[in-house]
C-alpha cells in the first residue's frame, strides 16, 4: 500500500510518525505477514473494523491496493478475503464507488482452489447489482472480459458465472459482444471451461432475447450435449430444463427434442442418470403432448436401463411422473405404459433399485384408486414386504398411510404384521431403530386390539435390547402409545409389565424401568404416577448398584412436579435424604439436585419446610430442603441476587471507566456463565464483597 503499506511499516513506524490513526493498518500487515495462518485468518475477518477505522478514502486508496498485491496465501484465508469483499460497497463509499473491489476480486477469480473461485465470482454477481448501468459497461464488462479470454481456464471457468448478471443492463453493442464471449468458451479446448459454461448455459439462456436464444443458444446445446466428455454432456441436460420453459411447442419439437431424446440414450451412463434425475423438471417444461409422445418412451428405456444407478433414479420419479400426467387418460396411461415396468423393478437384482420404488410406490394408490390399488398394487406391496432387502419393507412400511387413506390398513395386516416381526428383530440395529420409530403411526392405523395382540410383546422386547439407543427410543415409544391409546390402556397393558422389569437381574433393565417411568408418569398423571409408579422408585433407592441408586434420584426429580404434597414430604423426602449421604459421590450429587427441585415445587405448595433442612453454602451438607422466607426476613438467594445486580451495575460502570483511562484497567472482571446459576450467584457476590471491601 501506498505509504502506509510498505514493508517497513509497522506499529513503531506509525508511533514515530506521530500519526496513531496509522496503527490499525500496521496491525493489519502485521499479522497478515504473520507465519501463522490463523492470525492471518483472524485479520482478514476484522477487514470490516479496519476498514471503518481507516475511512473509506483511506480503505480505497490503501488498503485494497495492499489487498490486492498480496493474494498469494492459504486456501482458507483467500476464501475468507472474498467473502469479506462482497460485503464491502458500504466501507468503500457505496455503489458510486463499488468498481474499486473488482481489481482483488478478479485476482481471487483466478486462483486455483475452486471454492475461493466460487466465492469471488459469488462477491462479483452479488457487487455488480450495486453497479450504475454506466459503471457496469466502465468497469464490470471489461473485467468479465478479460476474465474470459485469459490465459489460464481458471479465468475462463470464473467467467461463466458473471454472463447473465451483466447482460441485461448493457446496450446492444456490448450484449452482442458479451454473447460473442459465452459462443467462445462453449467451445474452448479445456473441458473444466465447457463444463462450466454448460453449467451456467440454461441461467444465461433467461436473460437473453428469444430470438437470440434459438439463434445461438440452442445451437450451442446442441454442440455441449454432443460433447466427447459426458461431464459436459451431462450438464447440457440441465441447462435443457431452462431452454425448454423458454420456447413454444413447436420450437421445442424441432429444435431440442431430438438431442433430449439422443441424450436419453447416451452411451454413458452418467448422461442417463441425469436424465433420470432431472425427468419431472423436463416433464413439467415440455407440456403434455411431448411428455406422451417423448418422455413416456423415454422414461420406459431408463426404468430397464442396464446400469442399476439408472433405474433407481428413474424409480424415484414414478409418483412425481404420475401426478404430473393429464388427469385426463392418466389412470389408462400409468396402467398400460407405466405399471408393467414397475413390476419388473420389484423383483430387481438390486436392493437399491428396489429401496427406491418402495419408496414411491405407495403413493401411487391414491392416483389409481380403491379398486386398481388392491388388484394391481396390493400384490406389489405384498410382495415388498417379504423382500430380503430390510430397507424395502422399512420403506413400504413408512409409507402405509398412503395406502390406509385408499384401502384400509386391514388389507395388509396379515402379510404385514410379518415383515413388522423380522424388521423388529433384524441383525441391523439401525434397522431395528427404524420400525421402532414408525410404530406409533402403526398402532394409530391397525388399532388398539390388533395392537395388542400382535405388537404389545413387541414393543416390550425392545425394552431389554442389548443396544441402548433401541431401548431409549422403546421408552419413547412407549409415552407416544400412551399418547395414542390413553390412560386406561396404560394402566393395564403397559405399567404393569414396566414395573416387573425392576425386578430384573440385569442392572441395565432395572435403569430402563426408571426410564419408562420418566417418559410414561406425565402422560399417566398424579394417580397412576403416585399409586403405581413410586413405591417402586423408593424400593429402587435400596438397589446396590450405584447407576441404578442415582437414576432413582433423578426419577424422584422428575416425577417430584406430578406428585402431590403428602407424597413429597412423607415419602420422597426421606429417601433423597438418605441417598443425599450415600458413599457414592454421583449419588450424593444426584440426590442433592433432587432435593432443591422438590424444595421449590413444597415452597410453590406454600407447604412448611423446616429450618434445619436448608442447605447451607457449596460444600456444606445439602441434604436438607430449603428453609421458606419468614415475615421481614431475606434468603441467602436473594442476597444472592441483589449481590448479582449490584456487581454487574458495577461492572457496567467500570467498563465505561475503562475505555476513558486505558492504562488503569478495570478494577475487577465479571465473567457470567448463563449456564451455571450457583456459580453465577457465587461469583457475583465474591466480586461484590471484594469490590465494598475495597
Amino acid at each position: 500500500m501506498a505509504g502506509a503499506a510498505g514493508p517497513g511499516t509497522g506499529p513503531g513506524a506509525a508511533g514515530g510518525d506521530g500519526d496513531d490513526s496509522l496503527y490499525p493498518i500496521a496491525v493489519l500487515i502485521d499479522e497478515l505477514r504473520n507465519e501463522d495462518v490463523q492470525l492471518r485468518l483472524n485479520s482478514i475477518k476484522k477487514l470490516s473494523t479496519i476498514a471503518l477505522a481507516l475511512g473509506v478514502e483511506r480503505t480505497r486508496t490503501e488498503l485494497l491496493p495492499f489487498l490486492t498485491d498480496t493474494i498469494y496465501d492459504e486456501d482458507e484465508v483467500l476464501l475468507a478475503l472474498a467473502e469479506q469483499l462482497g460485503n464491502f460497497t458500504g466501507l468503500v463509499g457505496g455503489p458510486d464507488f463499488a468498481h474499486c473491489l473488482l481489481p482483488p476480486l478478479e485476482s481471487l477469480a483466478t486462483v486455483e482452489e475452486t471454492v475461493v473461485r466460487d466465492k469471488a465470482v459469488e462477491s462479483l454477481r452479488q457487487i455488480s447489482q450495486e453497479h450504475t448501468p454506466i459503471a457496469l459497461e466502465a468497469h464490470f464488462v471489461p473485467l468479465v472480459k478479460r476474465l474470459a479470454s485469459g490465459d489460464w481456464f481458471t479465468s475462463r471457468t470464473s467467467a461463466c458465472g458473471l454472463f447473465s448478471v451483466c447482460y441485461p443492463r448493457a446496450s446492444n453493442a456490448i450484449k452482442a459482444e458479451i454473447r460473442q464471449h459465452f459462443r467462445s468458451l462453449c467451445s474452448d479446448d479445456t473441458p473444466m471451461v465447457r463444463r462450466a459454461a454448460a453449467s451456467k448455459l440454461g441461467e444465461f439462456a433467461k436473460v437473453l432475447e428469444l430470438d437470440s436464444v434459438k439463434s445461438e443458444i440452442v445451437p450451442l446445446f446442441t454442440n455441449l450435449a454432443s460433447d466427447e466428455q459426458d461431464s459436459v454432456r451431462l450438464l447440457a441436460v440441465e441447462a435443457c430444463v431452462s431452454i425448454a420453459q423458454l420456447l413454444s411447442q413447436d420450437d421445442l419439437e424441432v429444435l431440442v427434442m431430438p438431442t433430449l431424446r439422443q441424450a436419453a440414450e447416451d452411451k454413458s451412463w452418467r448422461v442417463r442418470y441425469m436424465v433420470a434425475d432431472k425427468f419431472s423438471e423436463l416433464q413439467k417444461a415440455v407440456g403434455p403432448k411431448i411428455t406422451l409422445n417423448d418422455l413416456i418412451p423415454a422414461f420406459q428405456n431408463l426404468l430397464k436401463d442396464c446400469e442399476a444407478e439408472v433405474r433407481a433414479a428413474a424409480a424415484h420419479k414414478v409418483k412425481e411422473l404420475c401426478e404430473n400426467l393429464p388427469i385426463e387418460g392418466r389412470e389408462t396411461i400409468i396402467m398400460n405404459q407405466i405399471l408393467p415396468y414397475i413390476k419388473e423393478l420389484v423383483s430387481d437384482t438390486n436392493q437399491h433399485v428396489k429401496s427406491a420404488l418402495a419408496s414411491v410406490i405407495m403413493g401411487l394408490s391414491t392416483i389409481l384408486g380403491k379398486e386398481n390399488t388392491i388388484e394391481y398394487l396390493l400384490p406389489l406391496f405384498l410382495a415388498q414386504l417379504k423382500d430380503e432387502c430390510p430397507e424395502v419393507r422399512l420403506n413400504i412400511i413408512s409409507n402405509l398411510d398412503c395406502v390406509n387413506e385408499v384401502i384400509g390398513i386391514r388389507q395388509l395386516s396379515q402379510s404385514l404384521l410379518p415383515a413388522i416381526v423380522e424388521l423388529a428383530e433384524d441383525a441391523k440395529w439401525r434397522v431395528r431403530l427404524a420400525i421402532i420409530e414408525y410404530m406409533p403411526l402403526l398402532a394409530g392405523q391397525l388399532g388398539v386390539e390388533f395392537f395388542d395382540e400382535k405388537l404389545n410383546s413387541l414393543c416390550m422386547a425392545w425394552l431389554v435390547d442389548h443396544v441402548y439407543a433401541i431401548r431409549e427410543a422403546a421408552t419413547n415409544n412407549l409415552m407416544k402409545l400412551v399418547q395414542k391409546f390413553g390412560i386406561e390402556w396404560a394402566q393395564n397393558a403397559i405399567v404393569p409389565k414396566v414395573l416387573v422389569m425392576a425386578n430384573d437381574p440385569n442392572y441395565l433393565h432395572r435403569m430402563t424401568t426408571l426410564f419408562c417411568i420418566n417418559a410414561l408418569s406425565e402422560a399417566c398423571g398424579q394417580e397412576i404416577t403416585t399409586k403405581q409408579m413410586l413405591p417402586i422408585v423408593l424400593k429402587m433407592a435400596g438397589d446396590q448398584v450405584a447407576n441404578v441408586r442415582f437414576n432413582v434420584a433423578k426419577s424422584l426429580q422428575k416425577i417430584g412436579p406430578i406428585l402431590d404434597i403428602d407424597a413429597l414430604q412423607e415419602e420422597v423426602k426421606p429417601v433423597l435424604q438418605k441417598l443425599g449421604q450415600d458413599e457414592d459421590m454421583d449419588v450424593k450429587y444426584f440426590a442433592q439436585e433432587a432435593i432443591s427441585v422438590v424444595a421449590q415445587r413444597l415452597r410453590k405448595l406454600d407447604f412448611p419446610v423446616k429450618d434445619s433442612e436448608e442447605p447451607s453454602a457449596p460444600g456444606a451438607d445439602k441434604n436438607h430442603f430449603l428453609r421458606p422466607r419468614g415475615p421481614g426476613e431475606d434468603t441467602r438467594k436473594a442476597q444472592r441476587d441483589r449481590a448479582a445486580r449490584v456487581a454487574s451495575e458495577e461492572a457496567v460502570e467500570a467498563a465505561q471507566f475503562r475505555g476513558t483511562d486505558t492504562s488503569k484497567g478495570p478494577a475487577y472482571q465479571l465473567h457470567v456463565n448463563a449456564r451455571d446459576t450457583l456459580a453465577q450467584l457465587e461469583i457475583a457476590e465474591l466480586v461484590h464483597f471484594s469490590q465494598s471491601r475495597e
